[in-house]
């Protein structure tokens, strides 16, 4: 059991994944800075100075002054900046993948364009060959 575990941990697919899950939470953390700490801030200067990340509306009336005040209280919030944080995050990492995906389809296509052509004759030529021998 122990040999077949092995195995399966070696198989190139396996390794494959867990490259990918190390690099996506590499990458996620970096898309999370450009957010937070680039984009929010210029959206939010655009929009008069609104910092997305306190955005909330509180649900128990107990007015707390910040987000933080609010959950360090324990009060029902609702948090929308936290969301509107959430979707620039997609939206951002789904236009890296598209650009990822997008850049290697066309690396994959130069790579098929530059294959060399069969050598021997076309389709062409061999059924005037063979409607050649059929005459004969």
């Amino acid at each position: 059991m122990i040999q077949e575990f092995k195995a399966f941990l070696m198989k190139g697919n396996v390794m494959d994944l867990a490259v990918g899950i190390i690099i996506g939470a590499a990458f996620t953390a970096i898309v999370n800075s450009l957010v937070g700490d680039l984009i929010n801030p210029i959206i939010g200067l655009l929009m008069g100075g609104v910092n997305f990340s306190d955005m909330f509306i509180d649900l128990s009336g107990t007015n707390p002054a910040s987000l933080a005040a609010a959950k360090d209280a324990g009060a029902a919030v609702f948090a929308y900046g936290a969301f509107i944080t959430a979707i620039i995050n997609f939206v951002i990492i789904g236009f890296v993948v598209f650009m990822l995906v997008k850049m290697m389809n066309k690396l994959m296509t130069k790579k098929e364009e530059a294959a060399p052509a069969p050598a021997g004759p076309s389709e062409v030529d061999l059924l005037q060959d063979i409607l050649a021998a059929l005459k004969k």
